[in-house]
């Protein structure tokens, strides 16, 4: 990187722990994305919890790269889902920024794969509208994971289950699992 990493914690302690995790997930990108120009990641608390309990944890991570626009991800670990390390938040976060930087070199090798052949329609089986996920079952697959960052029309709040959608898969599995890279919502329909 020619710009030196930034870590910044906002409403909570600095912590070594998080610090380490956050330089070696940051080495992890440098090693597979060699144009990476700088980072920037910020560590937060969303808001005070009482006292005695973990604070939700907000991870937005942003990178530079030459030519091209900032890449950013950002993800919440609610307090009740939270074990106390971190990692979870932590690690999404960063994997959004894998699949955007794979998304970028393939790209300038010019290996964009056609997802028209990859969209399914399908039907919201399981909301956790709190964590900000769900699964979509779709005829003769698995069912797909997604999150609220793959809603299309930012309707994510809406859905309910039995909700028709239609889908592209991404190419690659996600924490959960195969997943969906897209969401959009069909029409409103609603199944049975």
């Amino acid at each position: 990187m020619q710009r030196p990493l930034e870590i910044a914690f906002k409403h909570l302690d600095s912590s070594d722990f998080i610090r380490n995790l956050v330089e070696e997930r940051v080495e992890r990108l440098e090693r597979f994305h060699h144009h990476i120009i700088g980072c920037r990641v910020v560590i937060e608390a969303p808001h005070r919890s009482a006292a005695g309990h973990n604070p939700p944890l907000g991870v937005s991570v942003e990178v530079d790269v030459a030519n091209r626009p900032r890449i950013v991800a950002k993800e919440v670990e609610a307090q009740r889902s939270m074990k106390g390390d971190h990692l979870t938040a932590i690690n999404r976060a960063f994997e959004a920024i894998e699949r955007q930087l794979e998304d970028q070199s393939d790209k300038q090798r010019g290996e964009v794969k056609s997802h028209e052949n990859a969209r399914q329609t399908g039907s919201v089986v399981r909301l956790f509208p709190e964590q900000g996920y769900g699964f979509i079952e779709v005829a003769g697959g698995p069912e797909l994971y997604f999150t609220r960052n793959a809603m299309l029309d930012s309707g994510f709040d809406a859905l309910k289950v039995g909700t028709m959608v239609q889908v592209t898969l991404a190419t690659g599995e996600g924490p959960m699992g195969p997943q969906a890279s897209s969401v959009e919502v069909l029409g409103g329909e609603q199944r049975g």
